[in-house]
């Protein structure tokens, strides 16, 4: 059976039992547009409070007294924090219902970005970054698996696309609003700003958002498949491991982009704001493309996304320059990099069995801010160590070991189904 063409495995075909503890969503079932918009805002949130150093750092470094590279470390932190806390506390919230465990998780990030906006020194911000990593590792092992307890298979690809809408929307509007806001005022305006989006998000998720029963549990007479034995373990963490790569590249470079346009290109402080919406701006082109390539050719999409962002990133480096091509450049890195994150979580909600759904979810997210918080710290190191100029070539190189990763993945996952098939 090949995943490219059928776009997945049927999870009760080779073994993996469908939750008996949620209703059956079948292709007749109207599309759950406003619960998946819902999903949509908590991904906006949670990006936008993520990133939302990204274009403020310069400033942020001034009003607290440290250096560039220290403040960039903000978001090292706060990504490193999720990845330590992402996966015990999805293990202490299992039994926890999944709606209401989300709005308790909005009402801390809440908490966190005010705190951040009161911060009165680096060490109390570190604090309160802290906290928000702490609530967003959670959220994203939540928001991750949630779109498969709510539509079929085939339309896994959609959902998730509809879903990442949020994030993109984030890079689109939220973290240049964030910075233009920062900019006219402070960046603890800003802070304060998302803490008061993520308290109303709260309030709409009580209206919009399903309530799923997530919980798995064995058919009458079946045994407990250990751990270490569990079939689609392996693909996962292999994908998780394309992850890692793929996220440590892009925020080696995009984390100090705003240093880049203004030090290395030719861009003033106040044009950042609209570059960083023009190029999130393109990442809804990437991301309409993914919800269709997804579903229909999600090896060769991926592939060519990787591609076209090296590409785009090369340019940078080679007409760093001239503003007019540094410009065309970031939308093209933009839309080709904005469907990737939609790609590949579509391909782990299909690779991960029903019985490791929600631990596959939460290991994805601490993939994702392992390469958030290795790539800030690697972009801080170079920065220290060579300067800004040879950012964008250490994206180049972790985006062709994405590809040689990724080559290695369906390698693997293809002789397991062989074998599957094999022994069936």
């Amino acid at each position: 059976m090949s995943f490219e063409r059928y776009g997945g495995p049927d999870f009760e075909t080779i073994g993996f039992p469908l939750s008996v503890s949620s209703p059956r969503v079948t292709a007749a079932a109207p599309f759950p547009y406003a619960g998946l918009l819902a999903l949509a805002g908590v991904g906006f949130v949670a990006v936008t409070g993520e990133l939302l150093p990204t274009g403020l750092l310069p400033q942020m470094a001034r009003d607290l007294g440290v250096g560039l590279s220290t403040a960039g470390y903000l978001v090292t932190i706060f990504a490193a924090t999720v990845v330590v806390a992402t996966t015990p506390l999805s293990a202490l919230t299992r039994r926890y219902p999944r709606k209401q465990l989300l709005v308790v998780i909005l009402l801390i990030m809440a908490a966190a970005n005010f705190a951040a906006a009161l911060a009165p020194t680096y060490a109390f911000l570190v604090g309160a970054r802290i906290l928000g990593g702490l609530a967003l590792g959670l959220c994203w092992a939540v928001v991750a698996a949630y779109p498969a307890h709510l539509v079929p298979a085939q339309q896994l690809g959609k959902s998730v696309a509809f879903t990442s809408g949020g994030v993109t929307a984030a890079f689109v509007l939220g973290v240049p609003i964030s910075t233009a806001v920062g900019n006219a005022s402070s960046w603890r305006v800003a802070f304060t700003a998302i803490g008061v989006v993520a308290v109303l998000l709260a309030a709409i998720l009580v209206a919009l958002l399903p309530p799923i029963r997530h919980l798995v549990e064995r058919k009458a007479g079946e045994e407990e498949v250990r751990f270490r034995r569990e079939p689609s373990l392996k693909p996962v963490l292999l994908l998780c491991a394309v992850i890692l790569v793929l996220l440590a590249g892009q925020n080696a470079f995009y984390t100090y982009i705003a240093s880049w346009l203004t030090e290395v290109s030719t861009f003033g402080m106040d044009s950042v704001a609209l570059v960083l919406f023009l190029y999130g701006g393109a990442g809804i082109i990437g991301l309409a493309a993914a919800g269709y390539a997804a579903d229909r050719f999600p090896r060769r999409g991926f592939a060519a996304a990787v591609l076209i962002v090296i590409a785009a990133v090369g340019t940078l480096i080679a007409a760093a320059g001239n503003t007019g091509v540094v410009l065309a450049a970031i939308v093209v890195w933009g839309a080709a990099f904005g469907g990737l994150p939609a790609m590949i979580q579509t391909r782990m909600l299909r690779t991960a069995s029903a019985r490791i759904r929600d631990l596959a979810a939460a290991l994805q997210a601490t993939a994702f801010n392992i390469g958030i918080a290795s790539g800030a710290l690697l972009g801080g190191l170079l920065l220290d160590n060579v300067g800004l100029s040879l950012l964008p070539v250490a994206l180049i190189v972790l985006m062709a070991a994405v590809l040689v990763l990724a080559v290695a993945t369906d390698v693997i996952s293809g002789r397991r189904e062989r074998l599957r098939l094999t022994v069936g």
